[in-house]
């Protein structure tokens, strides 16, 4: 980071033929950043690929406003638009936001401001976190959180909101990390968050207020093909990225090979998970004889449950000390009823098929679906249960520490 007393930043909005919404947002923007914005800022349209008169209208623009300029990008993509202005910027903090702007500005200065200080590296915004406030139709959320999710599951990531059209960058970090990024479209946003957070770089999560834009003309269909793609290519491949010298460039720990990690976190669910089926199998057999084989298994599920959430928490994922244990709890109550639902649909369907089975049958029947239902409460546990948001540093402690050096 440059040390000139008020760190410049330049903000960038991609757009592709957005030639009604480009003149209204970007003066918008430019009156935000004059008027309540305490860093000096530049905003860069980048024009990737418009068939109408956007760039002419950013070209006005750019005439017209100080602090506005613009660039063209003969081919689509807007991880193209991105990585050929941030490689080319002279700022010290790199930001983009959707022409939309369905972001409300009043989340730029917290996602900034712990880049400007050097607490983080990278910041994003986030729609799926604690604080946010979103107004979008159901499936757009629903394609949103699945997808998260999958990222979850499939690279292990631990930030939540992967896809929401406002992040910011240091410049140094750029510098390292822009050439690693393959993908020009969609995915950029992603595969550059997969690699940061696998070099060990700090990622700010913003929670912000955001209203859906209507008239949004993302294909889904081919979005989501080419993010499936995404994924598969990173999995492949992330692990033999040259990383190690972005984390000895910032000093930064390194991270376990993500495979290895989580082959030791499913032998440690595992360990957890047959002394909870043992545990289950004996509490079981002990209600059976005063209640009716429904009440005994709901009864040693939901004991059981308890323990097996408490111990995943310590032995398979780490979480120490009593913050978020009842939240915890409450959502392993959820991954409990998913579970339950399984072994009572089993048990529901041994007795259609034999009015009285035998006491063992039963057990074995029950044995083996409550196995099953471990592997969809690992999928929920890794990707749900215990995914918590790092604590936010406050703004005004950023700024004081910026202000400070």
């Amino acid at each position: 980071m440059q040390n000139s007393g008020h760190p410049r930043v330049e903000i960038v909005v991609p757009v592709r033929n957005e030639e009604y919404d480009l003149g209204p947002n970007v003066r918008r923007l430019r009156d935000f950043l004059d008027t309540a914005f305490p860093f000096p800022a530049e905003v860069c349209i980048a024009d990737n690929g418009s068939t109408d008169a956007t760039f002419e209208i950013g070209t006005l623009l750019a005439t017209e406003l100080a602090g506005v300029r613009i660039v063209r990008i003969e081919q689509p993509g807007r991880g193209r638009a991105l990585k050929q202005v941030w490689s080319g910027s002279s700022a010290d903090v790199l930001a983009y936001m959707d022409v939309d702007l369905s972001t409300n500005l009043n989340a730029l200065l917290p996602l900034v401001a712990p880049l400007v200080a050097g607490h983080s590296d990278v910041a994003i915004g986030t729609r799926l976190a604690r604080g946010s406030r979103v107004v979008r139709r159901p499936k757009r959320e629903l394609i949103s959180r699945g997808y998260n999710l999958l990222l979850k599951a499939t690279l292990g990531t631990r930030f939540s909101d992967a896809q929401c059209g406002f992040k910011a960058i240091r410049a140094d970090v750029a510098a390292e990390l822009l050439p690693l990024v393959e993908d020009t479209s969609w995915f950029f946003d992603t595969e550059l968050l997969v690699l940061a957070e696998r070099a060990g770089l700090r990622i700010h999560e913003v929670p912000v207020d955001w209203v859906d834009d209507l008239d949004s003309r993302v294909a889904i269909a081919q979005t989501v093909a080419d993010d499936l793609r995404g994924i598969a290519r990173l999995h492949r491949t992330v692990g033999r990225l040259p990383l190690e010298p972005v984390r000895r460039s910032f000093g930064r720990p390194a991270v376990a090979d993500p495979r290895t990690a989580l082959a030791a976190r499913v032998l440690r669910f595992a360990c957890v998970g047959v002394l909870s089926t043992i545990a289950y199998a004996l509490l079981y057999l002990l209600l059976r004889n005063t209640m009716p084989a429904q009440a005994a298994n709901l009864v040693a599920l939901l004991v059981t449950a308890v323990g097996n959430t408490a111990l995943n928490r310590r032995i398979t994922f780490g979480v120490r000390g009593i913050e978020n244990r009842g939240r915890h709890q409450l959502r392993g109550l959820v991954t409990f009823f998913i579970g339950w639902s399984l072994t009572a649909s089993s048990l529901w369907l041994l007795h259609t098929a034999v009015a009285v089975p035998a006491t063992a049958v039963e057990v074995t029947v029950l044995t083996v679906a409550n196995l099953a239902a471990t592997v969809v409460r690992f999928t929920l546990f890794q990707s749900w249960v215990f995914d918590d948001e790092a604590p936010a540093l406050p703004t005004l402690e950023i700024l004081e520490h910026s202000r400070s050096n």
